[in-house]
């Protein structure tokens, strides 16, 4: 299963294939050069299809637990001031996506979308410390009545150009269900209450939809 943001993409990459294929049949006597070519534009098929992909993923629902928003490596769990909403101290996790991730932003929690602000931006490296508040980025902030406000913040990288973001303000979000995509590269910070118990370490892996982040249990 592919995801609705890269269809329009694999078809053309699809197109440009056949032609390739099409024309170094017609044009190119040189056996290697053939297969060169072949080869590069495969990969390139290849690598195209595989980051527009969406797995399915099973996810148990519980509005007293924060599940990752997105696949990828935990990169930063520290405290910090968060001053674009709550403008007080939150303890903030986030998670570096490199291009061979799956690219799909599901809901952390379930709950009312308070809050969503798209920023336009710089595209510097997504693990630059400067990344959270100079690059392109959206900032979501979805209230759960049991677990209180959760805010995720979409951040474009070096190869990121465009964030796609679902979340509308007084939308009623499903915990696990699709709320955008990040394209080609990017990170995702969490921004948590200070009494939660956090269930991730630093340099482990997450799966986006399935793995527990924290919960105020």
């Amino acid at each position: 299963m592919f995801h609705k943001e890269g269809h329009k993409i694999i078809l053309i990459t699809l197109f440009v294939f056949v032609t390739v294929l099409l024309g170094i049949d017609y044009l190119i006597e040189n056996l290697v050069i053939k297969n060169i070519i072949f080869a590069t534009a495969f990969i390139l098929l290849v690598l195209i299809l595989q980051f527009f992909r969406n797995p399915n993923r099973y996810t148990i629902q519980d509005d007293n637990q924060v599940i990752a928003p997105v696949d990828g490596k935990v990169v930063v769990i520290e405290e910090v001031f968060e001053k674009e909403y709550f403008q007080e101290k939150r303890l903030q996790v986030s998670i570096f996506m490199s291009p061979i991730n799956v690219h799909v932003t599901r809901y952390p929690i379930g709950g009312k979308v308070m809050f969503s602000k798209y920023h336009p931006g710089k595209y510097l490296v997504a693990w630059h410390p400067k990344a959270s508040e100079e690059n392109e980025r959206t900032t979501i902030v979805v209230q759960n009545e049991n677990y209180g406000a959760v805010l995720y913040r979409q951040i474009a990288g070096a190869l990121a150009k465009r964030i796609v973001n679902y979340a509308k303000e007084g939308k009623h979000a499903i915990q696990g269900n699709d709320a955008g995509f990040i394209k080609f590269g990017s990170r995702v910070d969490l921004f948590l209450p200070l009494d939660t118990k956090i269930h991730v370490t630093l340099n482990q892996k997450v799966k986006g939809g399935e793995t527990i982040v924290a919960s105020n249990e």
